[in-house]
């Protein structure tokens, strides 16, 4: 089954209708359809829900041209996220790639998804830092992840990591679904405590770094 035959999933050209909303009402560094995709995934099984409040500052920047199109945007937004958690429910989850262009053509990249999904864990940073600064299985889990991102350069320390060979690269996508499925479930055995919630409610939300440099996605969105 194909994520886009899923009920709840939305169809080529609601996508289509989506992703040249969010192209054309985009600054630089803004996240497009792939990103909104990775940061709503990331708090689909993340440690604690957010509210639509929450999460559309992330994705909504520009004032709505008119009360339909902020209906019908709105409406669209809502079953992208309704159908992330239907879609690995019946193992039909893909994530929304873009594509960029080289000197051997276009080619897909997870670029955008992968930091669409790091600014749905900074949403929820304070339970994610704790967890992963001290529960090694975490950081197993978020492996492939991980690798994608640091290949991306989302994700950057001081350890020099060689990059993925496309080999690695595609199975590190392939593996996606079960590792999304297998971190809903880790915080789904382990809640966060009383004590995490408190912490976390008393660390300050971030704020999102409009002034990062855009990475080169051209083209439009795969699913």
């Amino acid at each position: 089954m194909r994520a886009t035959d899923w009920p709840s999933s939305l169809t080529r050209s609601e996508l289509e209708e989506l992703d040249t909303f969010l192209r054309h009402s985009a600054k630089e560094g803004d996240l497009l359809l792939d990103g909104v995709h990775g940061l709503l995934t990331a708090l689909v099984i993340g440690p604690d829900p957010a509210s639509p409040d929450e999460w559309l500052p992330e994705v909504l920047h520009v004032p709505f041209a008119e009360p339909e199109q902020a209906t019908r945007v709105l409406s669209l937004l809502a079953k992208l996220n309704d159908s992330i958690g239907a879609e690995l429910d019946v193992d039909a989850y893909e994530p929304i790639l873009g594509e960029v262009e080289d000197e051997t053509g276009t080619a897909l990249t997870a670029a955008g998804w992968c930091e669409g999904f790091s600014r749905g864990i900074d949403l929820r940073a304070g339970f994610w830092e704790h967890r992963l600064a001290g529960d090694g299985e975490l950081i197993e889990l978020l492996s492939p992840i991980m690798a994608l991102a640091v290949d991306e350069g989302v994700l950057t320390g001081e350890t020099e990591f060689e990059k993925l060979s496309d080999e690695e690269y595609e199975s590190c996508l392939e593996r996606l679904p079960e590792v999304l499925l297998s971190v809903a479930q880790y915080w789904h055995d382990k809640a966060p405590s009383e004590a995490e919630r408190r912490a976390a409610a008393e660390r300050e939300p971030p704020t999102a770094d409009r002034d990062a440099p855009p990475r080169h996605r051209d083209g439009h969105w795969l699913h």
